[in-house]
């Protein structure tokens, strides 16, 4: 059992008093089979007027913040528990039988439900190209080619910090061959649409990554019949275990930020931000 300590602040200055309108957060953990909430505290100054806890349609855990007063700041801080199972991430059949080589079709149920899932947004030509030959290279075997594209990532590519900014463009990742954890799921997430898999974009914490262990993470999931919906972390080159901490997972990479919202007022506006991540076994 690893026991996994995230302290995550989020702190923002205005030139000159402003009004908050209602601010959104993806800082709550969503509890899979594996990964257990243990404890959660949520400091926000100024004091919201309501705060309210939802399920977004995407099924991840969403917090709406309300204020009524003026303010000068904004201070966000968020201390989370979790405790995470160790477990065998490719012990599972993929079934129907047919659907352990590509590129397959998922059952008529599934696919309905996972159209969003599968849009080629980002899928170009290179891109394309690019997938078909990993997939040849893993002989067309689904859960090899998983594996080897991320390997192909992480060590074929060269990892940059880049906080600010939208993500990249696949194409733009695959060309110049570098990027941030970001771009990296967004290029994998791209090569996985292009071969016919459903793929979507998770946000998250990464414990045991220097690199990481400062920042949030993100990573891609592929749903495989008979195993669901699977993680795998281009940025460490492998299927996402128990030291990932799972916050929210959508279609679109760019609507997860951990807060988001505007004000009203001639103000300007300076963030500082902070991760730490600690775990114990």
């Amino acid at each position: 059992m690893l026991k996994l300590r995230v302290n995550h602040l989020l702190h923002y200055d205005y030139s000159s008093p402003v009004f908050l309108e209602p601010h959104t957060l993806y800082l709550y953990p969503k509890i899979l089979p594996h990964q257990r909430l243990s404890a959660y505290d949520l400091r926000i100054t100024p004091t919201p007027s309501k705060l309210v806890r939802n399920v977004d349609v995407e099924g991840n855990v969403q917090q709406v913040i309300y204020f009524k007063d003026q303010t000068e700041s904004l201070h966000v801080e968020a201390d989370i528990v979790v405790e995470s199972e160790s477990y065998n991430a490719y012990d599972f059949v993929l079934f129907p039988f047919e659907t352990q080589r590509l590129s397959f079709h998922y059952p008529e149920a599934d696919r309905r439900l996972l159209e969003p899932y599968l849009e080629r947004i980002g899928v170009t030509t290179t891109v394309e190209q690019y997938a078909r030959q990993i997939a040849a290279e893993a002989k067309w075997q689904t859960v090899p080619f998983l594996s080897h594209l991320c390997s192909t990532i992480r060590f074929g590519f060269a990892y940059e910090i880049r906080d600010l900014g939208p993500a990249l463009s696949p194409e733009e990742t695959l060309i110049s061959r570098k990027g941030s954890c970001r771009d990296y799921a967004v290029l994998y997430i791209a090569a996985c649409r292009s071969v016919g898999l459903a793929a979507r974009f998770v946000s998250g914490y990464l414990y045991g990554n220097p690199h990481q262990e400062h920042e949030l993470h993100a990573w891609a999931e592929v749903y495989l019949p008979g195993a669901g919906w699977r993680g795998f972390d281009p940025t460490e080159g492998s299927v996402v275990i128990n030291n990932h901490l799972f916050l929210a997972s959508s279609f679109f990479h760019d609507r997860l930020p951990p807060l988001a919202g505007t004000f009203r007022g001639p103000a300007r506006s300076a963030m500082t931000a902070s991760v730490s991540i600690t775990g114990t076994e």
